[in-house]
């Protein structure tokens, strides 16, 4: 699919954006509108926006660009909706609330991915439902720690990756909702790549993790809170894997950790994008595999 190379893009996102530059189509959206004005809003983004006013949007801005869009966009009267965990997945929550407050949108259900994501939805009055009584989903929505060029992604960054990746390879379309900054040549480079494990014997399986093949010359560590460990919604521990260059083979990645015993699963979300909906210096961008 071809697109026009941005020219006002932030410098922190450069060398990845160019490594997208050939499957993305491009759009500039108007400014994040108020509450108020955004619950009333079509269900298009309106007017395009000069350059300049996009180059100065915050990070905050483009977070709620790209929630807003992707519920405008993928969410219909009558879905079952999968609700990501985030600071950019909250936007996206958010905008489902207000047009279903407004009538716009009718008969939806959805699926959190978190208890902080429940505890939005449920102040937002989202009627929630769970995998046992709806198994296939319409649609998920949610953000990503990083992004590469066949739009595999590093999540869980946030903790929540187990019930996340449980509703999102549900869902009949995965909608990822990111600013520029999330673009990578290759996964592992920009931060943590968590693995859920139990808390028993965590030392153990953290040994184990670093003999894979796969994943070897990274360094572990077990998630902290205060002095003791971070345990998720599941009550299990997290321990992020970090990484010098790229991993080599995510596939083979995924395989090794996920058949350790003691692994409960692991941060790579491979082949299950549909759509990556980019934020940045220069509007914003849809790009699909």
């Amino acid at each position: 699919m071809a697109f026009v190379t941005p020219t006002t893009i932030a410098a922190a996102g450069v060398s990845a954006a160019a490594a997208f530059a050939s499957r993305a189509s491009t759009f500039r959206p108007a400014p994040p509108a108020s509450a108020a004005a955004a619950a009333v809003r079509r269900s298009r983004v309106a007017a395009p926006t000069p350059p300049a006013t996009i180059a100065m949007a915050s990070v905050e801005e483009l977070k709620k660009a790209t929630g807003y869009k992707s519920v405008d966009d993928h969410v219909t009267s009558g879905m079952v909706v999968g609700l990501g965990t985030g600071s950019t997945a909250y936007y996206a929550v958010e905008r489902l609330g207000q047009k279903l407050a407004s009538g716009e949108l009718t008969d939806i259900v959805a699926i959190p991915t978190s208890i902080r994501t429940k505890e939005q939805a449920e102040s937002l009055n989202i009627p929630l439902v769970s995998l046992d009584t709806h198994p296939v989903l319409d649609v998920a929505i949610d953000g990503a720690d990083e992004v590469d060029g066949d739009l595999n992604l590093v999540k869980g960054r946030g903790g929540a990756l187990l019930r996340e990746k449980m509703v999102e390879v549900s869902a009949k379309k995965f909608v990822v909702i990111v600013d520029d900054t999330k673009l990578v040549p290759g996964l592992g480079i920009s931060g943590a790549m968590p693995v859920e494990v139990t808390p028993f014997c965590v030392d153990f399986t953290v040994a184990r993790l670093l003999e894979l093949g796969s994943i070897a010359g990274c360094t572990a560590k077990v998630r902290d809170d205060g002095g003791k460990p971070y345990v998720t919604d599941n009550d299990n521990y997290i321990v992020d894997l970090y990484f010098t260059e790229p991993i080599a083979d995510a596939v083979k990645a995924g395989e090794e950790i996920n058949a350790l015993v003691g692994v409960v699963e692991h941060g790579l979300f491979l082949g299950m994008t549909s759509e990556v909906i980019v934020a940045g210096a220069d509007g914003v961008k849809v790009i699909k595999p």
